[in-house]
């Protein structure tokens, strides 16, 4: 679902292939756009050229990573689909929001992932190991970049959506991770009546746009985020969900790590946070399950004993 060049993005620049333009440089000058970067490269044959952008593989300059949803079938904006869910029960909302999601119906800022620097350090050794995960800049919502709305819904179909994306649900680390990067750092508004209810939801994204005054990048302290954790698979009760975040201004979270729910209740107050499912580890694109396998690297994403719960069923 993402494209290849959220990785590595090379476009060829003017003056190639005989353009008059790159007579000015000479002819065996031309000049690449790789990333955003621009790399000056003699090429003496169109093979030296191919061997050229197999070497290059794996760079990146790129400060995002696009996430390519399905096409665009359906122009609902957020406030129309508020009004058409305002009655709706947990599962009619959940199924409302799948079909706008695999219709395209999401504003595209969403689709541009944002780096988030982490690091661990190899008690044996000493050295320090860093990597970059990327996350959504902001939870999950529906509609067009003019007439948008964040959704609340189950992590069953949250894990859908994430699935159909190569993404996954962020762990406990991972959401303070994106606290600490965030630009857009908000104080969190508790709402008590009828937390459950779609017109809450509404309410709650609109007070959340009321402080953030059009201020854009990465945007944390809004939502609790629903997470995996390993307190899912080693909960006695079954069906659970894990929720964890809600950061106030001190850095400190309002809801510790708690799987007191169950998997079908979704209030005003949880979000849902997509992380693409490479990390990118030095030079290597690493899927965050094996990250998560790993004695040593799995401190990169996860700090709880056992980081052995990756998804949830549905």
């Amino acid at each position: 679902p993402e494209r290849e060049h959220c990785i590595f993005s090379v476009t060829l620049w003017p003056g190639i292939h005989g353009d008059s333009s790159a007579k000015n440089f000479g002819e065996d000058k031309s000049y690449w756009l790789v990333s955003g970067c621009f790399i000056t490269v003699f090429l003496l044959c169109n093979m030296f050229k191919y061997i050229l952008l197999l070497s290059i593989l794996g760079m990146s300059c790129r400060p995002v990573i696009h996430i390519q949803w399905p096409q665009r079938n359906s122009s609902l904006g957020g406030s129309s689909f508020y009004q058409e869910a305002a009655a709706m029960n947990w599962a009619q909302r959940d199924s409302f929001v799948l079909d706008q999601v695999f219709s395209g119906d999401i504003p595209s800022f969403i689709k541009d992932f944002v780096p988030v620097h982490v690091s661990v350090t190899d008690n044996n050794t000493g050295k320090m190991i860093s990597g970059v995960f990327y996350a959504a800049p902001d939870y999950l919502s529906i509609g067009t970049n003019d007439d948008w709305a964040r959704i609340n819904i189950t992590p069953m179909a949250a894990q859908r959506i994430a699935d159909s994306l190569n993404c996954f649900l962020p762990t406990r680390k991972m959401v303070d991770d994106i606290y600490n990067a965030a630009i857009q750092k908000l104080e969190p508004i508790p709402m008590y009546a009828f937390r459950d209810s779609t017109p809450t939801m509404w309410q709650h994204h609109l007070i959340i746009e009321g402080q953030r005054k059009g201020r854009k990048g990465l945007i944390a302290g809004i939502k609790k985020d629903v997470v995996i954790s390993e307190k899912i698979s080693r909960d006695k009760r079954p069906n659970r969900v894990a929720i964890y975040g809600w950061h106030k201004k001190d850095g400190q979270p309002i809801q510790p790590l708690y799987t007191g729910h169950v998997n079908w209740w979704v209030d005003y107050s949880q979000g849902i946070r997509l992380i693409y499912r490479k990390i990118r580890i030095g030079r290597k694109w690493v899927d965050y399950t094996d990250v998560l396998k790993d004695p040593l690297l799995k401190g990169l994403l996860c700090d709880e004993a056992f980081c052995d719960f990756y998804r949830y069923d549905y």
